[in-house]
């Protein structure tokens, strides 16, 4: 298997974890605009699943730039740094209390990374299909070559 393959498909799966965490993000913001749960337990599962958001997102971008794969490395190096600035800043957590007042920028904010991530996605599922197809094209000719000499 190619590495290239393997990185596309590293970037699958990575980008389909990231649209779930994002998503669960904003199905829990709207459970508590909703009533359906209290502040403490929505906030307390959004900051559970923030840094592994962050992590696997730097390491995405990580792997795109050691891998000298520049387009994706620079679409995802703006938002690989916004996520470091809020760390480093402690802004990355939610706060219990203040949770109903940043409600509806919160949902704005995840909403937005939600379509950055369907861009990435199917940016990643054409380059997977892509690599996929000049590989197995790359084996039938080496086939056919092996077997007229």
């Amino acid at each position: 298997m190619s590495v290239e393959l393997i990185l596309w498909l590293f970037s699958f799966s990575s980008v389909m974890v990231l649209i779930g965490l994002t998503a669960y993000q904003l199905i829990c913001l709207s459970d508590l605009e909703y009533d359906y749960i209290n502040p403490y337990d929505s906030s307390s599962r959004i900051n559970a699943v923030v840094l592994i958001e962050y992590a696997l997102q730097g390491a995405l971008c990580a792997s795109f730039l050691l891998t000298l794969h520049w387009f994706p490395f620079l679409v995802m190096a703006p938002v690989t740094y916004y996520h470091v600035k809020l760390y480093l800043a402690r802004k990355h957590l939610v706060d219990v209390t203040e949770i109903f007042r940043q409600l509806s920028g919160e949902k704005k904010y995840r909403m937005i990374k939600l379509a950055f991530y369907f861009c990435l996605f199917i940016i990643t599922i054409y380059r997977l299909v892509m690599t996929a197809v000049m590989l197995f094209i790359d084996e039938d000719i080496n086939l056919v070559e092996t077997r007229t000499i």
